[in-house]
């Protein structure tokens, strides 16, 4: 029978010591339409092997210098061969010998007494065997492509979310800036931003839309545009917190696929001395005082999308010189700490109250290392973005 294909014939390698045995194959082989090479050695069938890559492998167990088994276990220890088709030859086909011949790398065994029907139904299997790993690994490769062009895609969404995220330092006289963004192997919509919107009234938020990917990145950016102060007058025609977010939950309804929005939205008037803020299924925010008093902005509402009824309301605090608000992703403090507990919202916060004498920047960067610490790792589960204002001037 003729090898199963109209393409150019399969390539079999023949390695035996004994010439007339090695040649004998090969002419029979070569009338079945295979392309046969021949080695008189182990190590020359080495070099045949890596030079050609033949479908298969048929290898005699007794050779001098390099015996069977040694030449498959120099083939399995090979990346690049690793896959090769090796069926041995052996005269001596006890069930001891084959089982070391199949623990040491061969793949199957052909009798040296085998009939001609024999040969061909095993040589006929290995090179099936061979085609199929060969597709195998064809596909493989096709996929690792593939991930390497999505890992590029991300890398580049990554950093186009990066563009759009604020500076660190000074926002408005008086008023700056720290935050920290480190994103998840699995790029995700976290978005944060700070728009001052005069010297006297700022509006700060941190938003999450659901779903990992370049999907979430994109309407995450998209929401970010609707968050524009120019977009804002023409669709609110207000800087109040909960009005912003009840438009915008009408803006933005659930996708098809049930994705959806979480966002804390806050406004600092400096000449009222007034936090000002409205959230949707978001409790990422904090007041963190001068005296050492915290204050968590959470309200129990739906994230934005799931009810266009919904109407979120607007909670106001005091603020005064020396006061710091913190916006931060989930991330930060639902992940497991190394002891298997959730880190959570209270070690999060006594981070924060211990580092309160260092500077903004200093609090940023050390309560994220803190999380790294209590986790045990550096890639955090899920985006981690960490946003501080601190207003240093004299209000009113």
């Amino acid at each position: 029978m003729k090898p199963e294909t109209s393409e150019a014939p399969q390539t079999v390698l023949v390695v035996d010591d004994e010439p007339t045995a090695r040649v004998a194959l090969a002419a029979r082989l070569k009338r079945l339409g295979y392309r046969v090479l021949q080695a008189g050695d182990g190590k020359a069938g080495l070099d045949l092997l890596r030079r050609e890559r033949p479908d298969l492998t048929i290898l005699d167990w007794m050779m001098p210098e390099m015996d069977g088994p040694s030449f498959c276990e120099t083939v399995r220890r090979d990346p690049t061969l690793l896959s090769s088709q090796i069926l041995m030859m052996t005269g001596n086909d006890q069930p001891e010998q084959i089982a070391e011949g199949l623990a040491r790398g061969a793949d199957d065994f052909l009798s040296k007494a085998a009939s001609k029907y024999e040969i061909t139904a095993r040589v006929q299997a290995g090179i099936r065997a061979a085609g199929l790993i060969r597709r195998l690994e064809d596909v493989t490769a096709e996929i690792r492509q593939k991930q390497e062009a999505l890992e590029q895609e991300l890398q580049s969404a990554a950093r186009y979310v990066e563009s759009l995220l604020p500076a660190s330092g000074p926002v408005v006289p008086g008023v700056r800036m720290a935050r920290l963004y480190r994103p998840s192997l699995a790029l995700g919509g976290d978005l944060f931003n700070i728009v001052p919107w005069s010297d006297d009234f700022l509006g700060l938020y941190l938003l999450d839309a659901s779903g990992h990917g370049v999907s979430p990145a994109l309407r995450s950016s998209a929401f970010a545009t609707f968050l524009r102060r120019d977009s804002l007058m023409r669709h609110v025609g207000s800087n109040d917190p909960g009005a912003i977010l009840t438009e915008a939950n009408k803006q933005f309804p659930l996708t098809e696929r049930g994705h959806y929005f979480t966002i804390v939205f806050a406004s600092l008037d400096l000449r009222c001395r007034i936090l000002s803020y409205a959230s949707a299924g978001h409790g990422g925010a904090l007041l963190h005082r001068r005296s050492g008093e915290v204050c968590w902005l959470a309200q129990p509402n739906l994230p934005l999308g799931f009810d266009p009824s919904t109407t979120y309301v607007t909670a106001t605090l005091p603020i005064e010189p020396g006061d710091r608000v913190y916006l931060l992703s989930d991330g930060l403090y639902e992940f497991p700490a190394a002891n298997g507990e959730l880190w959570g919202q209270e070690r999060l916060e006594t981070t924060i109250r211990a580092l309160a004498q260092q500077p903004l920047e200093t609090v940023i960067a050390e309560t994220i290392a803190e999380a790294v610490r209590a986790q045990g790792h550096e890639q955090f589960p899920d985006d981690v973005a960490l946003m501080g204002v601190e207003i240093e001037r004299e209000l009113g």
